[in-house]
This record gives C-alpha cells, structure tokens and sequence, in this order.
C-alpha cells in the first residue's frame, strides 16, 4: 500500500475523518492481537491490553514483535507435546 507523508493533505484522510476508516488485518500478532490498516488512508492501528484500538507507534511495533515471537515458540512447544 503507497505510504503517504503525514503532514501532506489527502482526500482519504478528511473522508476518514468523517466517515471512520475501513481497517483490515494486515498481521496476526497471536489469536486475539492483530495489527490493522486502514484500507484509504493507511494508518496503522493495533489491538490494545484493554482489548481497544490505539495508533501503532514505535513502542507497540516493538511490543508486537515479542509477543509474535513468544506467541510463535509456545505454539511450537504446544504441538511438539502434542505429537
């Protein structure tokens, strides 16, 4: 998706500001954390601990990151138990 500079004006901004944005999945994180993005003007969110939606910043990247790693290696050890 074609990454707009955030102090430029834009068309999809203003729509999304009045009429909300259309988010998608753009990554599982685990089974309930997902990162979104806007499918007009391409903000990024994520699912919060508080199970809401916040802006994705640097810091929840980085978290996301970990719990994707963690989320992966007890998934892996669950099923090696399994079989």
């Amino acid at each position: 998706m074609k990454k707009s500079h955030p102090t430029l004006f834009s068309f999809a901004k203003v729509r999304c500001s009045i009429f909300g944005h259309k988010l998608r999945v753009s990554k599982n994180i685990t089974n309930h954390v997902h990162e979104y993005e806007c499918k007009n003007c391409g903000m990024e969110m994520t699912d919060t601990a508080d199970g809401l939606l916040a802006r994705l910043t640097p810091k929840f990247k980085e978290t996301n990151e970990y719990l994707a790693k963690i989320h992966k290696r007890r998934k892996r050890i669950f099923l090696a138990k399994a079989s």
